[in-house]
């Protein structure tokens, strides 16, 4: 159960704290006064998305803390999510202004998904909002199966995971099944972009390798040239001393001046040992030169190949790797559609026969899912009959779709008559807000049974009714905050008057600007609040004798 709620900084909230009860928790107060905006941060503190334009004027963060008591079921699940196992849990919201929203549990951040899983099992709120919801047929559906069995939800869970298989394998057979001519036609141009690439006969490295093959007959001419420039350097060309003769030179002079000394000697031996090496390197290089030949054909035919590597790379691929590749993918293509028959004859058994476990799952699954809506129509007419809507008639619609889905065969739709001699009509054709509040006190009860929920927040379901119907709804109300914990925002004082725990919410204006607040009743408190309730504008003292008179009725209702 909710115990505590703690609101800082949002809309015209300032500081605000709420300790709530078991039973029926009531808040009443003036139009304006702040009693949504308070359901609306325990919205968001839940999991709700965080909107910056709730923050409190002047400030720049928001801050939202809700305390629960928790169940053993719920203290083992917040374990196993790797939370320290606890009867008391804390969610934190922070908003801030420029920054992303914060939720923690336990002073610990997670993430949404994650608190959404664990706070849908412990607080359902319901608002006006949800009229809609149910109004939406899609919805139905969806209400049966929080009903059916956990042999329901198995198959459920099955059918779901069928369904994706079923329409994965009819995406396929949709890719495969091309027309004649478009197959003939994209069988022509893969053949072609095959050959094209096999008759290159391509290796890895044959862009750089050819490239580099190329430039070096293409600059043949000049290298030879400048080869010789080189050797001219080496030996003498008849014009000019060159290194080698420089160097014969040097030994002569040094073999001269050096017969008295040992040191110029050795010197003289390492030049005449460079001698011989110079030498052998002019003959090494002169005799490669004389050997090289400019091969214009070949270089014709490596400017072709460089030319075929470039188009195909401009087809294809930046480089021959990706060319390579491309031409694997588009060959596994083509031997598909050379045997697309047989492939298209696999596909189409395999989607027979998807879709006739999928129709046998779905067929099981309806008669669980009718054997919940036979209950169900029982349970919401007894509902309503004791939130006086006599004579009411509801039922739950079977039609079976021509396709599956991922819910099965079922097409459900809620069908009521309130009144006696009228048609079972859809609920949308329902035009009074009274009945259509009823009717979603009446779902909420039953379904907080099934889901055993611990705390239901009504955001004035009163809506639309008065008089001795707002009094049964209120005694409905009453009899869920016995196994519930119940957070009741009303109007009405036939409401009011049932409350175990009542907050009168006031907004007061100072020159810092607006605020809420809240403030618990005494019962001499109640009686003033219940007679603000009856009359309006002007409390009397007839409104005050009424008002007390409610109380002690209620009092001795809940004995």
């Amino acid at each position: 159960m909710l115990k505590e709620l703690r609101i800082r900084n949002f809309a015209i909230i300032d500081n605000l704290t709420i300790d709530f009860t078991e039973g029926l928790n009531l808040l009443t107060g003036e139009t304006g006064s702040g009693k949504s905006i308070i359901i609306e941060a325990l919205e968001m503190v839940l999991g709700g998305r965080a909107s910056r334009e709730m923050i409190r004027s002047g400030q720049d963060k928001a801050v939202i803390e809700a305390m629960f008591f928790v169940d053993e079921n719920l203290q083992k699940q917040l374990y196993e999510m790797g939370y320290e196992q606890s009867d008391v849990l804390i969610l934190t919201k922070e908003i801030s202004d420029g920054y992303p929203s914060v939720s923690r549990i336990n002073g610990r951040p997670l993430t949404l998904n994650i608190l959404k899983t664990l706070t849908n099992r412990m607080v359902d709120i319901f608002g006006q909002h949800e009229h809609q919801s149910l109004l939406d047929t899609g919805n139905h559906i969806i209400i049966i199966d929080s009903l059916i069995t956990q042999e329901g939800k198995t198959l459920l869970r099955n059918i779901k995971e069928a369904y994706l298989d079923y329409r994965e394998l009819q995406k396929k057979l949709k890719d495969l099944s091309v027309s004649s001519q478009e197959r003939e036609r994209e069988l022509d141009l893969l053949k072609f972009q095959i050959d094209e690439i096999d008759d290159a006969h391509l290796k890895e490295d044959d862009d750089e390798a050819i490239e580099q093959q190329f430039k070096r007959l293409d600059n043949l001419k000049d290298t030879i040239a400048q080869s010789y420039q080189a050797l001219a350097l080496l030996n003498d060309d008849y014009e000019s001393p060159a290194a080698i003769s420089l160097i014969q030179k040097s030994i002569e002079i040094i073999g001269h001046s050096g017969r008295y000394d040992q040191i110029l000697q050795e010197h003289g031996n390492s030049l005449q040992a460079l001698l011989y090496e110079l030498q052998e390197l002019y003959r090494g290089i002169s005799g490669y030169i004389e050997g090289l030949d400019i091969d214009e054909e070949e270089l014709f035919l490596l400017r072709e190949r460089l030319d075929l590597v470039n188009t195909l790379k401009k087809k294809y691929g930046s480089s021959v790797e990706q060319i390579l590749s491309y031409r694997d993918v588009t060959k596994e293509r083509y031997d598909r559609l050379i045997n697309i028959d047989k492939e298209l004859e696999r596909l189409e058994e395999d989607i027979l026969a998807n879709k006739k476990k999928l129709l046998v799952d779905s067929e099981n699954l309806s008669i669980i899912r009718k054997k919940v809506a036979g209950k169900l129509q029982k349970d919401m007419e007894k509902e309503l009959l004791t939130l006086n809507m006599d004579n009411v008639k509801f039922k739950v619609d079977f039609k079976m779709l021509s396709e599956p889905t991922d819910r099965g065969v079922d097409k459900v739709e809620f069908l009521i008559s309130t009144n006696p001699g009228e048609d079972l009509k859809p609920l949308s054709r329902i035009i009074s807000g009274g009945e259509m509040s009823r009717i979603m006190l009446a779902f909420k009860g039953i379904l907080a049974d099934m889901d055993n929920m611990p705390t239901l927040v009504f955001d004035e379901i009163d809506t639309g009714i008065s008089g001795r119907t707002a009094q049964v709804v209120g005694e409905k109300i009453r009899r869920i905050s016995k196994s519930h914990q119940v957070i009741s925002i009303s109007h009405l004082p036939q409401i009011a008057a049932l409350a175990d725990t009542h907050f009168v919410i006031r907004k007061a204006s100072d020159k810092k600007g607006t605020i809420t607040k809240v403030e618990r009743l005494l019962e001499d408190e109640r009686v003033d609040e219940l007679a603000r309730l009856l009359g309006g504008v002007e409390v009397t003292e007839t409104t005050r004798r009424h008002a007390t008179e409610m109380l002690q009725m209620s009092n001795k209702m809940k004995k």
